[in-house]
C-alpha cells in the first residue's frame, strides 16, 4: 500500500518509492463544486514544495493546487483535459493531477496523515 499524505491546502500525495501521485482531496472538490477545466503542469517541469502547480476552474471559482513536495513532474493525467469532471467523481483516485519524482523525501514529514487531515476538515 502506498503511503498517503495531505496538505493543509487540501492536496494529497500517495507515495511509492520516490514517486508521488498528487491530486486534491474529496473535501476540496466538494468546496469547489463542478470542475470544468484543469490546467496541468508540463512534464519535466520542476517545482519547489508549496509552489503553484495546477489551476482548477469550477462553476463557482478558480483555484490552485500546489506541489506538496519539491520535485520533477514525470507524468500528467492528460485525461483531465477532456474530462475535468473526473476530479469531482474520483478526487482521490482517477482524478489525480500529476506524478512527481520527489527531490527530498524528508519534506513528506511536514505533511498531515489521514487522521490529522480528517481532524482539520471536521469542523469545516
Amino acid at each position: 500500500m502506498a503511503d498517503m499524505h495531505f496538505t493543509k491546502d487540501h492536496e494529497w500525495i500517495r507515495v511509492a518509492d520516490d514517486i508521488g501521485i498528487v491530486g486534491i482531496t474529496e473535501f476540496a472538490q466538494e468546496q469547489l463544486g463542478d470542475i470544468v477545466f484543469v490546467e496541468l503542469p508540463e512534464k519535466g517541469a520542476v517545482f519547489a514544495k508549496g509552489e503553484q502547480a495546477v489551476v482548477i476552474e469550477s462553476v463557482k471559482a478558480a483555484s490552485e493546487a500546489y506541489a506538496p513536495v519539491g520535485g520533477e513532474i514525470v507524468e500528467v493525467n492528460g485525461m483531465l483535459e477532456d474530462q475535468p469532471e473526473t476530479v469531482n467523481a474520483e478526487a482521490e483516485a482517477g482524478g489525480w493531477f500529476f506524478k512527481i519524482r520527489i527531490t527530498d523525501p524528508s519534506e513528506l514529514d511536514s505533511l498531515l496523515d489521514e487522521a490529522a487531515y480528517k481532524e482539520l476538515t471536521a469542523d469545516a
